[in-house]
């Protein structure tokens, strides 16, 4: 029997960089917080814009870059295809596969916060 390989997954450049952001979010205590007996991290606080840039965890992100948080289209998307939990809208969960799947885009739009 061939062993079945790996399940790739296409994203978008906006539900990529909206997945980098919900994986920079989970890794910051202010914004996350693990689930018991689960791999998953629930998102407790989605930033908002300051001027033209928005602060994401310890990274600084340009506004634009950040439009997915608010598109419906994109969050049904990442449901879809298992990297966030269907009740989006109420609660937000990046699940394990959403954690571990590299986007390509993990430094390439980011930069250290200065303030």
């Amino acid at each position: 029997m061939p062993s079945s390989s790996p399940k790739k997954i296409k994203l978008n450049p906006l539900q990529a960089k909206t997945l980098a952001l919900l994986q920079v979010l989970a890794k910051d205590s202010d914004s996350s917080l693990p689930i018991p007996d689960s791999e998953d991290i629930r998102i407790t606080r989605l930033p908002h814009a300051h001027g033209n840039h928005v602060h994401v965890g310890a990274f600084v992100v340009s506004a634009k870059d950040t439009s997915g948080l608010g598109n419906p289209s994109v969050w049904t998307a990442l449901a879809r295809k298992g990297l966030v939990r269907d009740n989006w809208n109420e609660d937000i969960v990046i699940t394990s596969e959403g954690l571990a799947l590299s986007t390509g885009l993990e430094d390439k739009f980011m930069s250290v916060s200065d303030h």
